[in-house]
């Protein structure tokens, strides 16, 4: 009764015994602490030899000939779109269904994001409305890796080798994903495009606090990365402090403070090592989700196609059409299990409400509805069997709690911008 006091009369509050199930939880353990305390120890704690073997590892891990490490995906968005020479008024062809920082990074550029729709049956770009949206003003694709699964990148890099557009992948959800390309399994990051980005932020499968990394095949985008990422500073701290003779740098070109500082890099070299077994984990951990949660009538679960091999950095489910987004995840949270929405659609957001940050080449009403109607459940890699059901069964019971609550009305802005 004194439960039932406190929690008033939802029967769903949660039971004071029972352990929140977080959302995402990084895997940092004594090999981290470690790596940083030696780091820590040498003296050297920036941008230094432990961020040049990371990038060496992560290029052999990826399978590509250049690895440059700096300090976020969004900055690496950023150095991205810059190489392939996105300036004032270039047109950017990429999805609304994405974090903010996608758009934000062109926008950085002064470049104009020009939004697409999705595929009818998943979370990432449609390559059949490419072309449609290209124009004379059109620099570049940059297509999304949405939640660790693989875009369907061949179309997209045909189209772009064709017309000559460059092709930027945000993989920063991706690290570790496969894709089947000519017969063969190959890591996302694998110049499939002509550049990809890795986020290393704690919701990543690998994380290194913070971070991000460019992949590319191509030597002279690489320079550039690596130019810029250091204040456009001719000549590296490495080489400085190495030469034994006195060396003035020069400053010849803008350049930012997007460096990776080397405690990042050792935690991110250890993250590295563990990353077979992290996905080997998460994908038991997945097929786990869709074999329980496929009983549960209404439920629409995530695809991976024959062609893609996804880390599963999250799991996004689709609600039944007549259920509350909110009431479900208020429910669930109630049991102590947190959830996120679906992904976000930049074009609703308040910073993309003028009609000079943005254009809309298609209908965006496959990435409305996947925003609405998509919640993105518990995924880590310390998860036991007995969490997976725990989840299952909170939505089981939360999806019947919500059906009998009416649906919430939609703010009139998400009809206007469809």
């Amino acid at each position: 009764m004194e439960d039932e006091d406190r929690c008033g009369r939802r029967a769903s509050c949660m039971s004071p015994s029972l352990p929140v199930v977080p959302v995402a939880k990084p895997v940092l353990g004594e090999e981290e602490a470690e790596a940083v305390r030696r780091v820590i120890l040498s003296g050297w704690v920036t941008q230094g030899p432990e961020v040049a073997a990371f990038e060496s590892e992560f290029a052999a891990f990826v399978g590509t000939a250049h690895a440059c490490a700096v300090s976020n995906c969004t900055t690496a968005l950023h150095l991205a779109l810059m190489a392939v020479g996105v300036g004032a008024g270039d047109e950017v062809i990429t999805v609304s269904h994405s974090f903010i920082a996608t758009a934000n990074a062109i926008r950085y550029c002064d470049g104009v994001p020009v939004f697409i729709d999705i595929e009818a049956d998943g979370y990432n770009i449609d390559p059949s409305l490419i072309e449609r949206a290209i124009t004379s003003r059109t620099k570049a694709i940059l297509c999304v890796h949405q939640l660790g699964m693989p875009c369907d990148l061949r179309p997209v890099v045909e189209i772009g080798k064709r017309l000559s557009i460059p092709v930027i992948e945000d993989a920063a959800c991706a690290t570790g994903s496969e894709i089947l390309w000519d017969g063969n399994w190959e890591k996302i990051g694998r110049s499939h495009g002509d550049i990809a980005c890795f986020s290393f932020h704690p919701r990543k499968v690998v994380t290194t606090g913070d971070g991000g990394m460019l992949t590319t095949a191509n030597p002279e985008y690489d320079r550039k990365f690596r130019l810029w990422r250091q204040h456009g500073m001719s000549v590296t701290d490495a080489v400085r402090h190495g030469s034994r003779q006195v060396i003035f740098e020069d400053y010849d070109e803008l350049g930012y403070n997007y460096r990776m500082t080397d405690l990042q890099a050792a935690v991110g070299r250890v993250q590295l090592r563990r990353l077979p077994e992290l996905i080997a984990q998460r994908r038991r951990l997945a097929e786990q989700y869709r074999e329980r949660l496929s009983t549960i009538p209404g439920l629409t679960l995530p695809i991976e196609p024959d062609w893609a091999r996804s880390n599963w950095q999250s799991f996004c489910v689709r609600l039944p059409d007549a259920v509350d987004q909110r009431a479900v995840m208020q429910a669930l949270l109630d049991q102590g299990i947190s959830t996120r929405r679906g992904v976000m659609n930049i074009h609703l957001e308040g910073a993309y409400s003028g009609q000079s940050s943005h254009r809309v080449a298609t209908s965006l009403k496959r990435s409305v509805a996947a925003q609405r109607q998509t919640i993105v459940l518990p995924l880590y890699a310390q998860m036991t069997d007995l969490d997976i059901v725990r989840v299952v069964e909170a939505v089981r019971s939360s999806l019947a709690e919500a059906a009998s609550l009416p649906a919430a009305v939609q703010h009139d802005r998400d009809i206007a911008l469809v």
